[in-house]
């Protein structure tokens, strides 16, 4: 097979978790997953079935939280159902998506795979783990159902793909910068301190690093706009603020491009 995968796993403030990685050429992508008090957030993909399979194995969880229902986020969802027979929790906009066949595009189930169809149960407001009480955090913008959980006991956040990097360069075609920009607004009114994010892995002062990701995405919305006012079209905006060309926007038939961010910021207000 030409798409190679690798995994590491780690242990840091009571949090164990696995980081897999997916390689093909010049295209690298990575995904954690997260045990904690026993409570398993994110699964990883298919394509890291193999790679995850011993730390799903022996990790000492009586539940599982979705971020959101995208592919390396959910991958292992199926077998944790039927192997282990884990009662899973999500957003409940879509829990009906997730019975169902997988459906997106050839890349995307080339490098995560085709996830299996698993059934979800309603995560609610709040969830309780063994010792703490947890907040559930609606986070849209990466994707309409997307969640941020925070236990509130110690203060941790695990932010799916909320942060990610604090420089966004790239965005999906779905994705809206002015609603991620909301949503980092929002979870910066909670209490928190170490972040894990699911592409970035650990993260100790989170506060401070979503707060310079907040910041970058702010100015880089006065940009757009104030270049829009100019009179400049979408298209010129794009090639004043970003110049690099990323192999994966040619990988994914531009599903993934810097262009969509712009566009998303132009299109604020407008539906």
């Amino acid at each position: 097979m030409f798409l190679k995968t690798k995994s590491k796993k780690d242990e840091i403030s009571g949090v164990r978790f696995i980081n897999g990685v997916v390689h093909f050429n010049s295209v690298k992508l990575n995904v954690h997953c997260f045990e904690t008090d026993g409570v398993l957030i994110d699964t990883g993909s298919r394509t890291l079935a193999e790679e995850f399979k011993p730390f799903l194995e022996q990790a000492d969880v009586d539940q599982v939280v979705i971020t959101h229902a995208h592919e390396d986020h959910n991958g292992g969802a199926n077998y944790l159902q039927n192997e282990r027979g884990l009662p899973i929790f999500m957003n409940e906009m879509t829990i009906d998506e997730c019975v169902r066949k997988a459906d997106y595009p050839f890349y995307r189930k080339f490098f995560w795979g085709a996830r299996r169809p698993f059934s979800a149960k309603p995560i609610g407001e709040t969830f309780h783990s063994r010792s703490a009480e947890w907040s559930v955090i609606p986070t849209p913008g990466h994707a309409k159902d997307h969640l941020a959980f925070l236990n509130k006991e110690t203060g941790q956040l695990f932010s799916g793909d909320l942060y990610v990097h604090p420089k966004t360069k790239l965005i999906l075609r779905d994705e809206s910068i002015p609603t991620i920009i909301n949503s980092i607004e929002k979870t910066l009114q909670y209490d928190f301190g170490e972040m894990f994010c699911c592409h970035a892995g650990y993260v100790k002062d989170g506060r401070m690093a979503l707060q310079k990701k907040l910041a970058y995405l702010q100015e880089l919305r006065e940009e757009t706009l104030s270049l829009r006012e100019k009179g400049y079209g979408a298209r010129e905006i794009h090639s004043r603020l970003f110049t690099k060309k990323y192999p994966i926007t040619l990988f994914s038939f531009g599903e993934w491009n810097s262009m969509h961010i712009i566009r998303s910021i132009i299109n604020e207000g407008k539906e």
